[in-house]
């Protein structure tokens, strides 16, 4: 922490990341993430981490750190797996539109579009998909300034 001139302390944001809990496919979550996102991609396996309540090659913590910051394990025996209604991933404005619609193109394959990124009537441009593992995701941007890209 920092503290100011008066000796306050000064704390940033906190920035929550979802830790997802799959069903046995931790792995290629992860791994579509990072082919999508990019960034760095550290995964443990339940043996790693001396782990028997699944197969040993599960994957006990992932990590995703990079654009977009994520963690994801495999469900142990007792554990139940990520599912969602009345919730959404925003990205809004957190990258470039043209990184923005990569994105959403990349999670979109072996998912489902359900409202395309789009530009709207009100000038703004956003769109809505679940990936292959069910999670759903809002991205979006404001359109650039003239001369901005």
């Amino acid at each position: 922490m920092v503290a100011d001139a008066a000796g306050r302390y000064l704390v940033g944001m906190a920035t929550p990341r979802p830790y997802f809990l799959f069903p046995g496919t931790a792995r290629e979550a992860l791994t579509l993430y990072q082919r999508v996102f990019g960034g760095q991609l550290q995964l443990n396996t339940f043996a790693e981490f001396s782990r028997n309540d699944g197969p040993p090659d599960d994957i006990a913590h992932g990590v995703l750190t990079g654009p977009v910051s994520l963690y994801a394990a495999d469900a142990g025996a007792d554990e139940a797996t990520f599912s969602s209604t009345g919730l959404m991933f925003a990205l809004l404005g957190d990258g470039t539109p043209a990184q923005l619609h990569a994105w959403f193109d990349g999670l979109a394959e072996g998912g489902t579009v359900i409202d395309p990124l789009q530009e709207r009537p009100w000038g703004a441009s956003d769109g809505q998909v679940i990936d292959a593992f069910g999670v759903k995701w809002l991205l979006g941007y404001e359109q650039p300034a003239e001369g901005e890209d």
